[in-house]
């Protein structure tokens, strides 16, 4: 992935979970539009967020489906990850304008 600059203000503790709920929300939703709840065995969301400048944000998803799904685990876990970054980048851009008015 490559680096955002925003501009964030410290976030909380609140902020962090906030921005890692969007981001596992994101990933899951975007499996469960591609695959079936049934075909799926197993599904891990992982977002760190460490730091403060910069921050760093890391995702990763890991799948196990079942062989009838039709679709590589692999690739629909990186395509989960990449929404799930580009939800936490939206969330933390508006956290970044919301600690501006401040």
């Amino acid at each position: 992935m490559g680096e955002v600059v925003i501009g964030l203000p410290e976030l909380s503790d609140e902020q962090v979970m906030e921005v890692i709920k969007a981001g596992e929300e994101a990933a899951r939703a975007y499996v469960l539009s591609k695959v079936p709840a049934k075909k799926i065995y197993d599904m891990g969301i992982s977002i760190q967020v460490e730091g403060t400048k910069p921050l760093t944000v890391t995702v990763d998803v890991e799948l196990r489906l079942a062989s009838s799904a039709r679709v590589d685990p692999d690739e629909l876990a990186r395509e989960a990850a990449k929404k799930a970054m580009e939800t936490v980048g939206e969330k933390l851009r508006e956290l970044a304008l919301g600690g501006r008015g401040n």
